[in-house]
Order: structure tokens, then sequence, then C-alpha cells
């Protein structure tokens, strides 16, 4: 697309050259970008980006960007014209090669195949199964915050509480022995972590990153899931890998299964949590409200992952030439939802930046929306609530005792360390 003119041609509109960049990782390691969302929901909806390489991974064609909550609504629930089947929902293009595998996600399927994978996972994903769950996880959020109390209230809440609490919860639910708990935390880290400095890429023979989703990068993950089923067929148990090793799925599904449910079943929380006791330590008046029994836990919930989902991004592409806020998209053009941004567009949500954990209603899309919907929203509600209602019990309040170090990425809005103060009860 030809960017020397002023003004962009695209559709009925004009859009101008000057906009900000949202693409580039290393721009979100600082938090979100707030003023250069809102600068798009106001002057460009749907924006083109560049692609530029960054960080040793290669440049690529560009995408649009749809940062107003209407406009990202209409894309995850329209799944004929937004496609995630046809080239998978990462921003970044996967080799050709690749393709055919990520594609056995149901992440990156449409309807009606799509929904064939969701009933089945369904089945195993049932409110019973993760209500009887809801007991030891609050025994678990409450020992790791004892701990971290006892250890004189100041700690990383990262890596003293939260991490442990997303993987060892899900462990727990999928089934798996605490001897293979590490392996899932390195598996989920090679694949969210790997825009991060922190996280060095794995290189192929041509000197260039390898996708963390790739068949290679995956063949051991894929091993550990079929034996982990074989033995949950031999030995069943009330666990997700029980449930989804005994119904239809063939062994490549339950492979795919397996690995989503690895990756964003601990990450959505992982991220939350922190992300919520940050949000908490900068509105101090809310944080009270909360403590005191002010505001329903559920609710405040809600307003919690409002102002920090989980994930920053979701990709389609276009099945076919559409048009969207009145830009003229072509079939093929990658169109990613920006969530973060959607969650605080002014036109839904008003004075957006202000935490308001009575906020209703609250529409926010951090689980998505649409035939994508997180299958595991329930889950992750029930323990960010248990979280938070256990942190209320260990301590009078908690408060920031350092800058926060955030994940570099364009997916995940992650933070890998949060230094805080638990004030003792």
């Amino acid at each position: 697309m030809d960017t020397s003119s002023p003004l962009l041609q695209a559709g009925p509109v004009t859009q101008p050259t000057d906009l900000p960049d949202v693409f580039d990782p290393r721009i979100h390691a600082a938090g979100p970008p707030h003023d250069a969302f809102r600068e798009l929901r106001d002057r460009a909806p749907v924006a083109w980006q560049e692609e530029r390489a960054v960080l040793g991974w290669p440049a690529g064609p560009g995408f649009w960007a749809v940062t107003r909550h209407a406009d990202v609504v209409r894309v995850l629930k329209d799944a004929g014209t937004y496609s995630s089947w046809l080239g998978a929902t990462q921003i970044r293009d996967p080799d050709p090669a690749d393709l055919p595998f990520i594609r056995r996600m149901m992440l990156n399927q449409d309807p009606p195949e799509h929904g064939r994978l969701r009933r089945l996972a369904s089945r195993a994903f049932t409110p019973g199964r993760i209500a009887r769950f809801e007991e030891t996880a609050r025994a678990r959020a409450r020992a790791l915050l004892a701990a971290a109390v006892e250890e004189g209230g100041e700690v990383d809440l990262v890596r003293a509480v939260t991490d442990d609490y997303a993987l060892l919860n899900l462990t727990d639910l999928l089934g798996v022995p605490a001897s293979d708990r590490g392996l899932l935390h390195a598996w989920t880290e090679r694949v969210i972590a790997y825009q991060d400095p922190d996280e060095p890429a794995v290189l192929g023979a041509d000197g260039k990153p390898v996708n963390p989703r790739s068949p290679a990068m995956l063949a051991e993950m894929f091993a550990y899931a079929q034996e982990l089923a074989a033995h949950k067929r031999e030995h069943p148990a009330d666990d997700l890998m029980t449930a989804l090793a005994t119904t239809e799925l063939a062994d490549a599904e339950l492979e795919m299964f397996f690995f989503l449910l690895t990756v964003a079943g601990n990450d959505t929380v992982r991220a939350a949590a922190p992300g919520g006791v940050l949000a908490l330590c900068g509105h101090p008046g809310e944080q009270r409200r909360l403590w005191r029994g002010e505001v329903g836990t559920d609710t405040a919930v809600d307003e919690l992952l409002r102002v920090h989902p989980p994930v920053l991004s979701f990709r389609r592409t276009a099945a076919r030439a559409t048009e969207l806020a009145g830009v003229r998209i072509a079939e093929g053009d990658k169109v990613v939802v920006l969530h973060v941004s959607a969650n605080h567009d002014e036109r839904v949500f008003p004075d957006p930046h202000r935490l308001d954990l009575a906020r209703r209603p609250n529409p926010h899309v951090s689980f998505g929306d649409g035939p994508h919907v997180c299958l595991g929203a329930h889950f992750a509600r029930l323990q960010l609530r248990v979280f938070y209602e256990e942190l209320r019990v260990a301590c009078e309040g908690v408060e920031t005792a350092g800058a926060p170090r955030r994940l570099v990425s364009n997916f995940i809005n992650g933070i890998k360390s949060l230094p805080v103060l638990l004030r003792e009860p």
C-alpha cells in the first residue's frame, strides 16, 4: 500500500498516515498504550498498521487494527466474514507449511467445524466440575497468601503467589501429576513469551526464529498429551483429561485441546490476577470499597478484567471483501481486534480509565465474543473471585513496593514481576 501521499485511500474514508503504531511488542512493555488507542478510536477506528521486522521476527504485510468496541464485537461475532481458519489467530502469518497443523486447534477454526469441537469440549468443561474445584482453589490461595504475609508482607506477588496459583489450579483441573507441573510452565513460557527478550527465541537451521506453535516446537507437548490420555483411560479420575480422553476426539484433536487448555487456561489467570491487584493499588479508594464489602466480588472481578484484560489482541482474516467503519477491507486482509482498546472505549464505558468496581453494565470483551467466546471463562472468573476474596482475608490492604515488569508482547497482557506490600490484618 502506497503511504507516500498524506492520506491513505481506504474505501469511502481517507486515513491519515501519521497514526500511532500499536504493533511493536516493545510498546506494550510500558503498559497498554491508551493514548495511542484513544487516538485511533477517534481518528481511524479501523487503522492500517505496518508490520515491521522487530525482535528478530520478519516483516509482514500489515493489518487493520480495530479499536472501537462496536467494531470489535462485530468482527468477533461474524465468523463468516472474519475467519479464524484462513490465517489462524496470531498477528504474524504462520509458515504456510505449518498452517494445516495450526488449523487443527478449535481456536483456529470456523463454524461449523468449530462448533463440533466446542460441543465435545463443553462436556468436559462442565460448570459442576468447575464448582467442585472451588474448595481446592480457595485452600491454595489461602496458603500462598499466608506464606507471602509471613515473609514480611513485601513480596513479588507474581513469583510468590499468582504464578503458582494459576499453574497449580490448571494442573489439578487437567489431572496432571505434581511431578510434571514444571513441564507445563516451560511449554507455556515458550509459546506466550516468544516476543520477550527474556525468553530467547529458538532459531532454525536458517538462523531465523522458529514459530513456537509449529509442529517441531510442540512435539514434546503432544507426545506428553498422548501419554497422559492413555494413562487416564486406564486410571480415570474427575479431571478434564479423563473427560477428553474418553470422547470421540481424534488423537490430533486431543493434542490440540491439551495445548489450548495448557496455554490459555494457565495464562488467563496468570495475567489477570496480578493485573487486577495492580489496578487496585492504583485506585486505593476502590480497594477500600472492596475490602469493606461495599461492592460485590463478582462485579469487581469483571471490572478488573475490563481494565486489565489477559489478552491484548486476536487476529482474523477477511474471507471476502467487506466494509468496516467505512473502511474497505479486501479479501485476505488481516483484521486484528484490540480487546484492551475496546474495553476503554468512551462510547460504551463512561470515564473508562476510572476503576469502578460496581460498574454496571460492563460489556467488556476480555473473554471475546461470538462463537469463540472463551470456553473457560467460568473457570477463570471462579479463580479470580476466590483469589480476591482470600486476598481481603489475608491482609489489610495492598500497595505497590516497586515498578511492575511487563511482558514484551502484543498478544498477552502479562506481568512478569509485581513488588507489593501486603499489609498485615
